[in-house]
């Protein structure tokens, strides 16, 4: 093994530049995973163009890898081993906490960058720190006592398993959020990874209409729906999509909306408010937008939505995302689009963001590539 690790390191907004960082000790409570596969998402996208620190970072926060070094502790501990393939959630957990004792990291604040600056999250801990190797755009990642290890089924590949991320969150969101079930109709705004696992997982839920919203740009990604069962498509620029979704359910309205679409404003909640049946409806959204202007409370109260909000995954959410992923029941590599080596961070993440290579859905970082 290597005395030194390379990786990818964010200097600032927009810039990404190559570094070597020393190879680290693994103690007995720790281990070192080789890195396979680091997922890039519209998260990855933001924090390349707007930080949310100056500190140099290693980026990567969907994680596969294989354990290359594990101590005596950790194993006995977590029950992974040296040669294990296995996904690493990018919540290092305190493991104090009533939502780490529940499984639900996402909610654990003293992981939570934002409300302690000494907490550790992959793919947004600073470089400086450490023993350094805090994301997955680097050829190997640190693993503490406490990070939540979730074991790779066999047969699934390292790049299949990069999916989990975006299939756990349509587990948590669609299924355990909004609740999406048998004979569910449900409206699901933008094609993305995102928009597309939800897709997946309503379906399996045994949703009885999908429908998913996109662009003339997501031609491409809108046939990938309909692939992995979506039942009808619609393009928001060539058709008025209220007037299509009432045509589809008969002047009904869906059960469930949920967004899943990326800098598109109050358009899809709007949308998603109109669109809903008449009563008791379901709507979840994500928390890109710090106000919303005029937000149509009153009309939002007198149909009775219920509003979730979209908010990472859970410890089950990902381990039933792995199940789905093995399961091999959709096409999921329809999804996994594209590889990027290690110098090309900086692409793959301006892909994903659709200012690079054209019709990335999901991008795959292989740092040995």
């Amino acid at each position: 093994m290597s005395q030194s690790v390379l990786a990818a390191v964010r200097t600032g907004p927009g810039k990404m530049e190559m570094r070597e960082f020393p190879m680290p000790d693994i103690p007995e409570d720790a281990a070192l995973l080789k890195m396979e596969v680091a997922g890039i998402c519209g998260t990855d996208v933001k924090l390349f163009k707007n930080p949310p620190n100056n500190a140099p970072t290693i980026m990567g926060h969907e994680n596969i890898g294989y354990i290359a070094k594990a101590g005596r502790e950790f194993t006995r501990r977590k029950g992974f081993k040296e040669g294990d393939l296995v996904f690493v959630e990018h919540y290092v957990m305190c493991g104090k906490c009533q939502w780490c004792h529940q499984g639900q990291y996402r909610h654990c604040e003293n992981t939570d960058w934002r409300n302690n600056p000494e907490g550790i999250r992959y793919g947004y801990t600073s470089a400086e720190r450490a023993p350094h190797l805090w994301g997955g755009f680097a050829q190997y990642v640190y693993l503490p006592w406490n990070a939540v290890v979730h074991r790779v089924p066999k047969g699934v590949s390292p790049e299949l398993a990069g999916l989990v991320t975006p299939m756990a969150n349509g587990v948590e969101w669609s299924l355990f959020d909004a609740g999406v079930g048998y004979n569910s109709t449900v409206l699901i705004q933008g094609p993305g990874q995102q928009g597309l696992s939800q897709t997946v997982v309503c379906k399996q839920a045994g949703a009885a209409l999908i429908i998913v919203t996109g662009t003339t740009k997501d031609a491409a990604r809108l046939e990938v729906a309909k692939q992995l069962g979506a039942d009808y498509v619609i393009d928001v620029q060539q058709e008025d999509p209220l007037a299509r979704i009432m045509e589809i359910t008969g002047g009904k309205g869906v059960d469930i909306s949920l967004d899943c679409t990326a800098g598109a404003g109050t358009i899809p909640i709007l949308l998603g408010v109109e669109a809903l049946k008449r009563k008791a409806g379901t709507i979840l959204v994500q928390g890109e937008m710090k106000e919303f202007p005029n937000f149509p409370l009153e009309r939002v109260t007198t149909k009775a939505i219920t509003i979730k909000s979209a908010r990472g995954h859970s410890y089950l959410a990902c381990e039933l995302a792995l199940e789905q992923i093995a399961s091999n029941r959709f096409p999921l590599e329809k999804i996994t689009t594209h590889r990027f080596g290690l110098a090309d961070a900086d692409l793959a993440i301006r892909s994903v963001g659709g200012q690079g290579v054209p019709d990335v859905i999901h991008a795959s970082l292989m740092p040995w590539m």
